[in-house]
């Protein structure tokens, strides 16, 4: 399934900017970055529930916010993307 990954981290201190670094590799680890703080990630249920306990046990929830939402298999035709920066599938082959 597709999840897209939200989130904005409080970077006022050294704390958060650190917290920042870490919400952004831990979203690497299983997707691919689409805007600044927004993942695409293709996930199984295991995957999903992984990657939620591993954010939330990143973020400070009184200061930072995480959102995800569920586009499901068919996530291809739910989603437009207009102008600079196109993104190449996260299911197609990469090459390298």
């Amino acid at each position: 399934m597709m999840v897209l990954v939200t989130y904005d981290v409080a970077t006022t201190d050294k704390a958060g900017q650190k917290r920042l670094q870490k919400v952004a590799k831990k979203c690497q680890d299983y997707g691919q970055r689409v805007q600044n703080s927004v993942f695409e990630c293709s996930v199984n249920m295991e995957q999903f529930v992984r990657l939620k306990s591993e954010l939330l046990g990143i973020v400070e929830l009184s200061t930072d916010s995480v959102r995800f939402y569920f586009l499901g298999n068919n996530w291809e035709h739910r989603v437009e993307h207009h102008g600079a920066k196109k993104v190449d599938s996260i299911e197609d082959p990469l090459i390298i």
